[in-house]
C-alpha cells in the first residue's frame, strides 16, 4: 500500500551485498564477487524478491559519479610518470591485444565490427578496487613492480575514460547504419568541442574556484559541512557537465575528483567520502549483477569459457611478453600478468553504455558479467600461487645464503647501518655511506634493487624487513644504526617494533610525508623521523640565513623529528 520501492531495493542491496561478501571474504575470494552474486539474487532470472529496474539503473549511475570521483581523487600524475617508459606503451599495447581478441571472437559469433570493439575494450581493461586489494594485501603497492601496475592501471583508466567520451559520437557508425564519413567527422567534432569546453572550464575556472570554496567550508571546522561541499561537487560538476557539455556523468566526476586532487584538503576528502563511495559502489555492483542472467552459464559454456581465457590467459600472456621485452625481471612481469587477469567495474560502465546505444548485443553484455565473474573467483588464486613461488624462491635464496653463496655480511662485521629500502632514496643513502666507509648491509624485496646494491659492493638481502627471518641475517644485534628508507610507515612501524626486540640499544631513524607519520614512527620506538619537505623548507631556510644581510643571525631549531 506504501510506495516504498526505493527503500526496498536499497534494503535489499545493503543486506545481500552484506551476505554475499561476507561470505565470499571468508571464502578468501573479493568481496566484489558476493556483491554481483547480490544483485543475481535480487534481478530478475532468479526466483525470489526483484528489484525496481527503472531504480536500480539510476542508483547505479550515481554508484558510477562516485567510483569515478574515487579514481579521479587518487590519480596521480606523478606516479604515472615515474614509471611511463614501460606503464604507457606496455598499457596501451596491452588494450590492443586484448581488444583484438575480444574482437576476433565477436567476428565468430557473427557479430558487428562495433559489436567486437565494445566488448573487446571491456575485457581489456583489469578492476581497479580488485588489483589495488591484491597489491595492498601484499604491501606492493610502493615497490618497484606495485608501482608500474598502478600506473599501467592509470593509463588503461585513462583509455577507457576516451572511450566512453568517443563512444556515444561514433555509435552510429558503429552500429554498421548507413552513416557518411562527414556525419561521423561532424558528431566526433562536436564531441571533442563539447568535451574540449567542458575541460577548458573545469581546468581554468574549477582548478580555482573548487579548492578556494573547500578550503572556505573547511575554515568553519564543520565536519558534516565540508562531507557535503565534497559530495556537491562530485555530483554537482557530473550532473552539470552532462546538462551544460552533454559530456558523460563519468568524465564530469573524474575531472572533480581530479581537480579535487589537487587541493591540500584532498586526502581530508578522499576519507570523509569513503563510506559514501563505497556503499553506493556496492549498489553499482549489485545492480550490474541484477542485469546477469546466470543461464548463459548452460546455454553457452563454449562461449563463457572463452571470454575466461581471453580475460585470464590471453591477457597474461600478453602483459607478460610486453613485460619481458622491456627487460624487466620475471617477477615484475608475473605480478603485472597476474594483476590484469581480471576485469571490473570499467567493463561493466563500457558494456551498459554499449548496451544503451545498441552497440552491443545482451549477449555480449552477459558474457563480458559471466566473466568479470569467474576471473574475480580465479584471480586470488592466482596470487596465491605466485606467492607460493616466491615463498620457494626466498626459501632457496636463504639456503644458498647458508651455503654462502651470497653471504648475507662479513662474519666479523660489527656497529654496521642496515639500510632497509634501496629504491631512489635509499640508493642514494647508501652511496653516502659507503663512500664515507661506513659500514653497511641493505634489505629489499626487489630483486633488481638487491642486485643493484650487491654490483656497488654493498651485502644485500632479499625479503621483506617485516619477516623476522630476513631481519635476522642482517645480524640487528651487532648493528648499531638503522635507516628506514621505504615510504610506508605502517609497515616501517611494524619493523621497528621487531628491531626494537631484537636490539634495544638500536639508533633508528626512518622515513616520513606527514606529521601523522612522524608520529606513528616515533610511538612505535623511532629515534627519529624525516620528513622530505620539512628538510627541504629547512635547508632553504638556512640558505637564506647564510646571506650576507641575516649572516649571524639565531641558527634554525632542527628539522627532523
Amino acid at each position: 500500500m506504501h510506495h516504498t520501492s526505493l527503500i526496498a531495493i536499497l534494503v535489499a542491496g545493503f543486506v545481500l551485498a552484506f551476505v554475499f561478501g561476507a561470505l565470499a571474504q571468508k571464502m578468501r575470494l573479493s568481496p566484489l564477487v558476493g556483491y554481483l552474486l547480490a544483485g543475481v539474487v535480487a534481478g530478475p532470472f532468479t526466483p525470489g524478491f526483484v528489484g525496481d529496474q527503472t531504480l536500480a539503473p539510476q542508483l547505479a549511475e550515481i554508484g558510477v559519479i562516485l567510483l569515478m570521483f574515487g579514481v579521479g581523487l587518487h590519480f596521480s600524475l606523478r606516479d604515472l610518470l615515474d614509471v611511463k617508459a614501460i606503464a604507457l606503451p606496455g598499457a596501451i599495447a596491452q588494450i590492443a591485444l586484448a581488444t583484438a581478441l575480444g574482437w576476433g571472437m565477436a567476428l565468430l559469433l557473427g557479430w558487428s565490427h562495433g559489436a567486437g570493439l565494445v566488448f573487446g575494450l571491456s575485457l581489456s581493461v583489469a578492476s581497479t578496487v580488485v588489483l589495488l586489494r591484491a597489491l595492498e594485501e601484499r604491501r606492493l603497492v610502493e615497490t618497484g613492480r606495485g608501482r608500474i601496475a598502478v600506473g599501467w592501471l592509470i593509463v588503461e583508466d585513462l583509455a577507457m575514460v576516451l572511450a566512453l567520451v568517443l563512444l556515444p559520437a561514433l555509435a552510429g557508425l558503429l552500429k554498421g547504419g548507413d552513416v557518411s564519413a562527414a556525419d561521423v567527422w561532424e558528431a566526433l567534432f562536436k564531441t571533442l568541442v563539447k568535451v574540449g569546453g567542458f575541460v577548458a572550464v573545469m581546468l581554468i575556472v574549477g582548478r580555482r574556484v573548487i579548492p578556494w570554496v573547500l578550503e572556505r567550508v573547511a575554515g568553519t571546522g564543520s565536519r558534516e559541512l565540508f562531507t557535503l561541499c565534497v559530495l556537491a561537487i562530485a555530483l554537482g560538476v557530473a550532473f552539470g557537465s552532462a546538462g551544460m557539455f552533454g559530456v558523460s556523468f563519468a568524465l564530469g566526476a573524474f575531472f572533480a575528483g581530479m581537480v579535487l586532487n589537487e587541493s591540500e584538503f584532498s586526502h581530508q576528502a578522499a576519507n570523509e567520502t569513503l563510506p559514501l563511495r563505497d556503499a553506493f559502489a556496492v549498489l553499482f555492483f549489485v545492480s550490474v549483477g541484477m542485469l546477469f542472467d546466470p543461464m548463459i552459464l548452460l546455454d553457452r559454456p563454449l562461449q563463457v569459457l572463452a571470454t575466461f581465457l581471453i580475460i585470464v590467459v590471453g591477457k597474461s600472456i600478453a602483459a607478460y611478453a610486453i613485460v619481458r621485452a622491456f627487460g624487466k625481471p620475471n617477477n615484475t612481469a608475473l605480478l603485472i600478468s597476474t594483476s590484469l587477469a581480471q576485469i571490473g567495474e570499467f567493463s561493466f560502465i563500457l558494456a551498459g553504455l554499449g548496451l544503451q546505444l545498441e552497440v552491443l548485443p545482451k549477449e555480449g553484455q552477459d558474457l563480458i558479467l559471466a566473466g568479470a565473474l569467474l576471473s574475480i573467483i580465479v584471480n586470488p588464486l592466482l596470487f596465491a600461487w605466485l606467492d607460493r613461488r616466491e615463498a620457494r624462491e626466498q626459501a632457496q635464496r636463504a639456503a644458498e645464503v647458508e651455503e654462502h653463496v651470497y653471504p648475507p655480511i662479513p662474519a666479523d662485521l660489527r656497529d654496521h647501518v642496515i639500510l632497509i629500502g634501496y629504491g631512489r632514496v635509499g640508493s642514494e643513502l647508501g652511496r653516502l655511506l659507503a663512500d664515507r666507509g661506513v659500514g653497511l648491509v641493505v634489505i629489499d624485496g626487489e630483486e633488481d634493487l638487491v642486485d643493484r646494491a650487491r654490483a656497488a659492493g654493498i651485502p644485500a638481502i632479499r625479503g621483506n624487513a617485516a619477516n623476522e627471518r630476513v631481519l635476522r641475517e642482517a645480524a640487528p644485534e651487532r648493528a648499531h644504526t638503522v635507516m628506514l628508507a621505504i615510504p610506508n610507515a605502517l609497515e616501517a612501524g611494524e619493523i621497528i617494533a621487531r628491531l626494537r626486540e631484537a636490539n634495544a640499544s638500536l639508533t633508528i631513524v626512518a622515513r616520513a610525508h606527514s606529521d601523522a607519520e612522524v608520529k606513528h614512527l616515533l610511538q612505535h620506538g623511532a629515534d627519529g623521523a624525516v620528513m622530505a619537505e620539512r628538510e627541504l623548507a629547512h635547508s632553504l631556510a638556512e640558505m637564506v640565513m647564510a646571506t650576507p644581510p641575516y649572516r649571524g643571525s639565531r641558527h634554525l631549531p632542527p628539522a627532523t623529528a
